[in-house]
């Protein structure tokens, strides 16, 4: 069974408000990408806030963790509930290709462009959670290497949305 696992606990700093409510096509950010999910996934969650269109888990061990902090929240709750893998993306994600999960499988992997994005084994989560609790640099592609994910190249963009001039392109027609 696949987990799906919106990380939605960023700080939109760069945005200048809270990017996970911000729309595109008449539909949050959020909700796309929860959306996006569940057409993979037997159950999603939303990790790094309280408030979303699914489920909410907070990051783990706490907020400020980056990315890392709402994975390894994932994969503990994985653990907990059975699930083999976690399939992840970031709020800001915009659209995801028809054929992701099947680019990512079998887990573990990730885009090497954006590791946010990734395929997770549930397995996993001891490692991340020593690496939190280590002095090692706490980045997606550190523990991508630590686990052996293969880091998957796509031939189309992804869109990372960081700042309302990338929202206001994407909502251009054509």
């Amino acid at each position: 069974m696949i987990l799906g696992a919106v990380l939605a606990g960023g700080m939109s700093s760069r945005f200048g408000s809270d990017k996970a409510l911000a729309e595109l096509g008449g539909h949050t950010l959020l909700a796309l990408a929860v959306d996006s999910l569940s057409g993979w996934c037997e159950h999603v969650i939303v990790v790094g806030r309280e408030l979303a269109p699914a489920p909410t888990h907070p990051d783990w061990p706490g907020p400020g963790m980056g990315p890392l902090g709402g994975l390894a929240a994932a994969l503990r709750h994985a653990v907990d509930e059975g699930y083999e893998t976690v399939l992840t993306c970031g709020v800001d994600a915009g659209t995801l290709p028809d054929d992701l999960l099947q680019r990512l499988s079998p887990a573990p992997a990730c885009l090497a462009a954006q590791p946010v994005i990734g395929h997770w084994l549930a397995s996993a989560a001891s490692v991340l959670e020593d690496l939190l609790h280590s002095a090692e640099r706490h980045s997606m592609l550190n523990f991508a290497g630590k686990i052996g994910a293969r880091r998957v190249e796509i031939p189309m963009d992804i869109p990372n949305i960081n700042t309302p001039a990338d929202l206001a392109a994407l909502s251009k027609p054509g």
